[in-house]
């Protein structure tokens, strides 16, 4: 399951960040000011600075303070949006998401939605195991739109439990036109964020962006 924590974890790491930086940013106008006020006063009598220099570093070092809490401020905004995101997410956790990427096979069968395109008059889907060999290919009706891979050898003997990808390779007038992963139902054990992205961890754990799922549907009984 989603460690809930990872949400509380988030926010506190962003509020301490923005602390810490706000303590720094504090610290360093303090030292600027002193700088200034010694500049001023151990400045050379017969060539003094311009009051328009002094007022030009103080802009200068206002812009930096400004930029810095802006930044600070936006990573704050990003951890509360990707936080919010895994509790809005946590509903998925359970459910089988449909994407184009590897499956794992427990010897119950797998959804696969082909998807050939239009002008495909023929298609077949070639099966390759973890290791990428080539296990299986099996033609299937350009129209179909989803088919159920049982998982079992020309035997009737079931192929290993494991992670199993499907590629699809369609044809018309005897010419390949396109070759494509075939999309999987694949139930979905957590959610998490990585890199500033979610990631849904499916069974067996692979790892997808949310982005890559086509669709959602309950668990098939």
């Amino acid at each position: 399951m989603m460690e809930v924590n990872q949400i509380t974890n988030a926010a506190n790491t962003a509020s301490n960040t923005n602390a810490s930086s706000t303590s720094v940013i504090s610290s360093d106008f303090d030292t600027f000011l002193q700088m200034l006020t010694a500049q001023m006063q151990y400045q050379d009598p017969l060539n003094p600075i311009e009051s328009t220099d002094f007022a030009t570093q103080l802009a200068t070092f206002s812009n930096v303070e400004q930029a810095v809490l802006t930044n600070d401020l936006l990573k704050e905004l990003t951890a509360q949006m990707n936080s919010s995101g895994l509790a809005d997410m946590a509903a998925w956790v359970g459910k089988e998401a449909r994407a184009a990427a590897p499956a794992y096979f427990d010897g119950e069968p797998l959804t696969l939605a082909p998807n050939p395109p239009a002008l495909a008059e023929s298609a077949e889907i070639i099966v390759r195991n973890a290791n990428g060999d080539v296990v299986q290919q099996f033609a299937v009706p350009p129209t179909q739109e989803t088919i159920s891979w049982a998982g079992v050898g020309p035997g009737g003997d079931p192929f290993p439990q494991g992670q199993y990808s499907f590629e699809l390779i369609s044809r018309a007038d005897d010419a390949i036109v396109s070759e494509d992963l075939v999309e999987v139902y694949s139930s979905v054990t957590e959610v998490r964020v990585q890199d500033g992205q979610t990631v849904l961890i499916l069974k067996g754990g692979a790892a997808i962006p949310s982005s890559e799922v086509t669709a959602l549907r309950d668990p098939t009984l």
